[in-house]
């Protein structure tokens, strides 16, 4: 299998602080990887030093094999790599409709398209002209997670896509992060809530101190094995 991303060695600061240690992890074409581990350790430092919104100051970034010396956003979107951040970040003054067609700049063409995310999320379409921020927060996660799709990515990087959200939305939400990979898109999803990742990654990378100590096949690992890697 194709490797889409792969983090080698990887040293990563904020400032003066040095948040990843020789952090190693790599994500093929076609897996569902969940990249696990308590508050604090560097899990979303990981997305922030691909898009090179923390300081690569040691190791390697690659992105389908070509190696980003010095990554930047616009990288990784060209490259194939969509991010569904924390948060969300919905744009405010935008409709739902035209927050999903910012996710097509890029121009990366492929069979997700606006019709497609709503098919996907029929609620998007029944909203389509509400402003975007005016959501639930499980529509705007939704939302998030349908305009990465419209990048036409190789692979998604949702990090805590679940936060916030009441059980029953995190159930929806995990039948749709497997049928979007039963359509081909790999995802690196970076998630405290082990039920759901045992429900959707196939592979599990654990963090501590802000590198990988601990990897493995999430069915032989199970839930209580999960669980052990997040606890405070």
């Amino acid at each position: 299998m194709k490797t889409l991303l792969a983090l080698e060695g990887v040293n990563a600061f904020y400032g003066a602080a040095h948040i990843l240690h020789g952090l190693s992890l790599h994500v093929s074409e076609g897996e569902k990887v969940a990249l696990i581990g308590r508050n604090g350790v560097g899990k979303t430092t990981v997305v922030n030093t691909i898009l090179g919104l923390a300081s690569l100051k040691g190791g390697h970034v690659k992105i389908a094999d070509r190696l980003l010396p010095r990554p930047r956003s616009y990288m990784a979107a060209q490259r194939g790599v969509a991010v569904v951040p924390q948060g969300r970040c919905i744009v405010a003054n935008l409709t739902v409709e035209e927050n999903l067609l910012l996710g097509a700049a890029t121009g990366r063409k492929g069979h997700w398209t606006v019709p497609r995310v709503y098919e996907l999320f029929p609620i998007l379409r029944e909203r389509a002209h509400t402003p975007g921020t005016a959501l639930s927060g499980g529509q705007q996660q939704m939302l998030a997670v349908g305009r990465a799709l419209m990048a036409n990515p190789a692979l998604i990087l949702l990090d805590e896509p679940t936060e916030g959200l009441a059980p029953i939305i995190v159930d929806q939400l995990g039948v749709i992060f497997n049928q979007v990979a039963a359509q081909g898109t790999a995802l690196l999803l970076i998630e405290q809530n082990m039920t759901l990742v045992a429900r959707v990654a196939e592979r599990y990378c654990a963090m501590a101190k802000g590198a990988v100590v601990a990897e493995g096949r999430v069915d032989d690992t199970g839930l209580d094995g999960l669980h052990r890697h997040v606890m405070v």
